[in-house]
Protein backbone atom coordinates (compact mmCIF):
# COMPACT_ATOMS: atom_id res chain seq x y z
CA UNK A 1 0.00 0.00 0.00
CA UNK A 2 1.47 3.29 -1.26
CA UNK A 3 1.76 5.91 1.53
CA UNK A 4 -0.36 9.06 1.59
CA UNK A 5 2.37 12.03 0.21
CA UNK A 6 2.42 15.00 3.05
CA UNK A 7 3.45 18.61 3.06
CA UNK A 8 4.77 18.34 6.76
CA UNK A 9 5.17 15.91 9.38
CA UNK A 10 5.01 16.19 13.22
CA UNK A 11 5.73 14.26 15.87
CA UNK A 12 3.81 14.49 19.35
CA UNK A 13 4.78 11.22 21.06
CA UNK A 14 6.95 13.42 23.85
CA UNK A 15 3.03 15.14 24.70
CA UNK A 16 0.56 14.30 26.62
CA UNK A 17 -3.23 15.64 26.41
CA UNK A 18 -4.09 18.44 25.96
CA UNK A 19 -0.85 19.27 24.67
CA UNK A 20 -0.47 16.89 21.90
CA UNK A 21 -3.90 18.52 19.80
CA UNK A 22 -2.31 21.62 20.75
CA UNK A 23 1.08 20.83 19.19
CA UNK A 24 -0.71 19.47 16.16
CA UNK A 25 -2.89 22.45 15.57
CA UNK A 26 0.02 24.93 15.68
CA UNK A 27 1.67 22.68 12.74
CA UNK A 28 -1.45 22.32 11.15
CA UNK A 29 -2.09 26.06 11.58
CA UNK A 30 0.73 27.13 9.77
CA UNK A 31 0.09 25.19 6.07
CA UNK A 32 -2.05 26.45 3.69
CA UNK A 33 -5.63 24.91 2.32
CA UNK A 34 -5.52 21.93 1.05
CA UNK A 35 -1.99 20.79 2.15
CA UNK A 36 -1.47 17.84 4.22
CA UNK A 37 0.15 17.00 7.95
CA UNK A 38 1.53 13.70 8.94
CA UNK A 39 1.09 13.46 12.77
CA UNK A 40 3.08 10.53 14.74
CA UNK A 41 1.35 10.15 17.92
CA UNK A 42 1.32 7.17 20.52
CA UNK A 43 -1.91 4.94 21.38
CA UNK A 44 -4.41 5.56 23.85
CA UNK A 45 -5.63 9.03 24.18
CA UNK A 46 -4.36 11.26 21.47
CA UNK A 47 -5.78 8.53 19.27
CA UNK A 48 -8.91 8.89 20.51
CA UNK A 49 -8.63 12.51 21.26
CA UNK A 50 -6.50 14.52 18.21
CA UNK A 51 -8.68 12.77 15.40
CA UNK A 52 -11.65 14.23 16.73
CA UNK A 53 -10.56 17.47 17.31
CA UNK A 54 -8.80 17.76 14.41
CA UNK A 55 -12.28 17.12 12.57
CA UNK A 56 -14.36 19.36 14.49
CA UNK A 57 -12.25 22.64 13.24
CA UNK A 58 -13.40 21.31 10.08
CA UNK A 59 -10.02 19.33 8.93
CA UNK A 60 -9.99 16.30 7.01
CA UNK A 61 -9.18 12.90 8.38
CA UNK A 62 -7.63 10.68 4.97
CA UNK A 63 -6.40 7.89 7.23
CA UNK A 64 -4.70 6.40 9.97
CA UNK A 65 -2.02 4.10 10.24
CA UNK A 66 -0.88 1.50 12.69
CA UNK A 67 2.62 2.09 12.40
CA UNK A 68 3.52 -1.18 14.61
CA UNK A 69 5.45 0.13 17.35
CA UNK A 70 2.84 1.37 19.57
CA UNK A 71 2.33 4.73 17.28
CA UNK A 72 -0.35 5.84 14.98
CA UNK A 73 0.35 8.25 11.94
CA UNK A 74 -2.53 10.40 11.27
CA UNK A 75 -2.64 11.87 7.86
CA UNK A 76 -5.19 15.34 7.88
CA UNK A 77 -5.83 17.40 4.89
CA UNK A 78 -5.96 21.25 5.99
CA UNK A 79 -9.67 22.83 5.11
CA UNK A 80 -9.71 26.59 4.70
CA UNK A 81 -11.02 28.74 7.67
Amino acid sequence: MADIAFDESVDITDKVCPLTFVKAKVTLDELDDGQILAIRMNDGEPVQNVPRSIKDEGHQILKLDDNGDGTYTLYVKKVGD
